[in-house]
């Protein structure tokens, strides 16, 4: 009884010690931390640090625009292990499929911060600014990476800041990716639209294969976004999902070097819902899209903006050296931290908002704009970027 009692007593100091805009919880059986600030509920993986679910406080269906595979597929009558790729994870340090070296040193793809565990280091609360700090070290890599979202009270902007430290006494070339993903049902075929700040792209090379998921897009062809050349000759708006679902597609965006900050938009129309990042150029000059399109309607779409257009191994990033003029790789020099910002919004749109033209931040504002409707979306933006 005395045990009990006793069991009962620290799990409440727990609780308490718990600040209020802080809940631990699960999140597909995974251990995850929620942060809201009454606008947005912000779910975040113990594993990888990774934003699993983003929804409206006020949305009775709580929707999250966010790819959650476990959930479709248990949808589809299946069941599977959890996949350490679910909404928006980063890669780091590391983007694609590792050398044959490394993987035979235990390095696995998209780097090895998706599958560490984050100890929360601290949180708090400043005025209006909920704070809440994780860190893990990447054995291998032989670095450390840290993690800080911050909140304000009645925004619908999540604010990330990531530091990468090198313990090594060398300069060393890293690979560096947020690993976004939107998914069903936020993503429907003919209704969600991605827009992205540049226009010149192109289609990834790949080699032709058979299976139910087709490549439709001309293999290593250069394009202007959105309108990417389709392998019946005909051109693609690649803004939109599929009207007929079975393709495969991968391209990627150079976002506009007369920018300093880059952003990309998945916006539904129908459910008048927006999802957006803004990021600095500088450090993530380029918009990686992917997506995944079955016949089964439970689509997934890659937003991911990176140091390098393609999630390739680190040998080959090097190699190249540069695409469109701009680097496909970033530096970590010896003993040394490198830092990234970029803030999530994600937010309610007025009714005949169709496409985004432009995203800017500016005066403590975030302005959404869709110049052929002429509407736009403000949102507070408090913090710096």
């Amino acid at each position: 009884m005395k045990i009990a009692v006793l069991s009962l007593l620290l799990l409440a100091a727990v609780a308490l010690a718990q600040p209020e805009f802080l809940k631990k919880t699960t999140f597909e059986e995974q251990p995850a931390t929620v942060l809201s600030n009454g606008v947005l509920e912000l779910t975040v993986l113990t594993q990888g640090a990774g934003l699993a679910s983003v929804v409206l406080a006020n949305d009775p269906e709580k929707l999250s625009p966010l790819w959650n595979p476990r959930r479709m597929a248990r949808e589809l009558g299946n069941t599977g292990a959890f996949n350490p790729g679910t909404g928006h994870f980063v890669c780091v340090d590391g983007f694609g499929t590792p050398s044959a070296e490394e993987r035979a040193a235990g390095l696995p793809g998209h780097g090895e911060a998706h599958f560490q565990i984050f100890e929360q280091r601290s949180a708090g609360k400043e005025g209006k600014t909920a704070s809440v700090t994780m860190s893990a070290k990447l054995p291998i890599a032989q670095e450390n990476f840290t993690r800080t979202f911050r909140m304000v009270d009645g925004e619908n902007v999540v604010y990330v800041e990531s530091q990468l430290e090198s313990l090594v006494g060398f300069d060393r070339p890293v690979n560096w990716a947020e690993h976004a993903t939107v998914g069903s049902p936020f993503l429907e075929s003919g209704v969600t639209v991605v827009d992205v700040a540049g226009s010149r792209s192109q289609a990834r090379p790949y080699r032709p294969a058979n299976g139910p998921t087709q490549r439709r897009l001309v293999s290593g062809k250069d394009f202007t976004w959105p309108m990417a050349p389709g392998l019946d000759g005909k051109n693609i708006d690649l803004r939109y999902a599929p009207e007929d679902p079975h393709y495969l597609d991968h391209a990627v965006t150079q976002i506009d070097p007369s920018r300093k900050l880059g952003w990309v938009t998945a916006l539904n129309p129908n459910k008048r819902l927006i999802l957006g990042y803004v990021f600095k150029r500088e450090e993530y000059p380029w918009v990686q899209y992917w997506g995944n399109y079955p016949a089964t309607k439970k689509f997934a779409r890659g937003l991911e903006f990176s140091t390098q257009p393609y999630d390739v191994s680190r040998r080959e990033a090097v190699t190249t050296s540069t695409m469109f003029d701009t680097p496909t790789y970033r530096w970590l020099p010896a003993k040394s931290k490198i830092e990234s910002r970029f803030l999530m919004f994600f937010a309610r749109v007025p009714e005949g908002f169709g496409k985004v033209d432009d995203v800017r931040v500016e005066n403590g504002q975030i302005v959404i704009e869709d110049r052929a409707a002429k509407k736009q979306v403000t949102l507070a933006a408090s913090l710096p970027l």
